[in-house]
């Protein structure tokens, strides 16, 4: 394992929330203790002398990285890529088949690629792509409008008709959606949501397949609640080898050929942490749809779980799975007893709010 003089940082110049500094900084402090280096908090310019660091970014890296030392995925924790659109849920659709605009780096082929295991969808890089996208699946029932920057389901809008379209179309920043774009999917009925992922870090690797929890917040929208994971030693083709339900494997199979897609189309993404969110549900009319809903390269809601799974797995060599989980709750509700408390705070905007994640029951090889 490469020796490294300190774990920093690298926060995000997007606004983030109380909580998710908090869980970050806790868990750059694990990754710290497992790498044998010592955690030395945010990055600095000029505070920081010439070294060897392993990095914690708050969000995808995007362009080139090497005035960091940064020479690999091995480097830290998360994923790199050359453009900002790539980090996002945007290059999970294909665009109209004569788009108005679309970005230096898009992949149509890639896009086209991935049909059989996306949701029927569009990316649009513009307004009137948009509406144009957006009338099109409306033939079909009611459509799902995400903001590719939204995280957890907050910002998505349900729309039914053309005026509804046309007002939530009304409200956004037309350059927003040239830098990062926008989608507009099929909405499924009480979808239910996988989350299939791997990391590498230390020399291990993990690959894990998990369970999505809706909770209500503090003013009765649903959103993510956290993650029940199944970790694995080794890659995805380990964790195929356990009894997994058929919804699961159709998960984790779908999940693979993205992965594998992706890395074919943008040759250039780097990522030492992989996740994969997957939906299976019903569309309006009652067929059964599954696909890929999104990717996520960076520390996100089940990291809190990988890390500490992490953990276990390094200390006990023989280990081959266990489960982990994540928890977000909301009000004045405290952990349970024998979880682990990532986050309890009154946060502004989203009143009180709790984190914890909990490892359980190991099973040797």
């Amino acid at each position: 394992m490469m020796g490294f003089d300190g774990l920093l940082l690298l926060p995000s110049d997007a606004h983030s929330t109380a909580h998710e500094r908090s869980v970050q900084r806790l868990l750059g402090e694990k990754l710290a203790a497992l790498l044998g280096c010592p955690f030395l908090g945010p990055s600095q310019p000029g505070v920081h002398g010439q070294g060897k660091y392993y990095f914690l970014p708050s969000d995808t890296l995007v362009g080139d990285v090497t005035a960091l030392g940064i020479e690999g995925p091995q480097d830290f924790f998360g994923g790199q890529v050359e453009h900002a659109f790539q980090a996002t849920k945007a290059i999970n659709h294909p665009t109209l088949d004569s788009p108005r605009y679309v970005p230096q780096g898009w992949s149509r082929r890639f896009a086209r690629q991935i049909e059989s295991i996306t949701l029927p969808g569009f990316t649009a890089f513009d307004l009137d792509d948009a509406r144009e996208a957006g009338r099109r699946l409306l033939r079909d029932g009611p459509v799902r409008l995400k903001p590719v920057e939204g995280c957890g389901g907050r910002g998505q809008q349900v729309l039914r008709t053309a005026s509804e379209l046309d007002a939530a179309l009304a409200d956004i920043d037309p350059q927003r959606i040239r830098e990062l774009g926008l989608v507009l999917e099929e909405d499924l009925q009480e979808p239910y949501t996988y989350s299939v992922g791997q990391i590498r870090v230390a020399g291990v690797t993990l690959s894990y397949y998990g369970i999505q929890q809706l909770t209500s917040d503090n003013s009765g929208c649903q959103v993510y609640g956290g993650s029940e994971l199944t970790l694995v030693r080794g890659e995805y083709l380990a964790l195929m080898t356990l009894d997994l339900p058929r919804a699961v494997r159709l998960a984790v199979q779908q999940a693979r050929i993205f992965e594998l897609a992706v890395f074919e189309a943008y040759p250039t993404v780097r990522a030492s942490r992989r996740n994969y969110d997957v939906a299976q549900g019903l569309n309006t009319v009652g067929r059964a749809r599954c696909g890929v809903l999104e990717q996520s390269w960076r520390v996100g809601g089940a990291s809190a779980a990988e890390i500490f799974a992490l953990e276990a797995f390094i200390e006990q060599p023989d280990l081959q799975s266990l489960q982990a989980s994540t928890h977000e709750l909301y009000g004045d509700v405290p952990p349970p007893p024998g979880a682990i408390c990532l986050y309890q705070g009154d946060e502004d905007g989203l009143g009180l709010i709790s984190k914890y994640v909990r490892v359980t029951e190991h099973e040797r090889a």
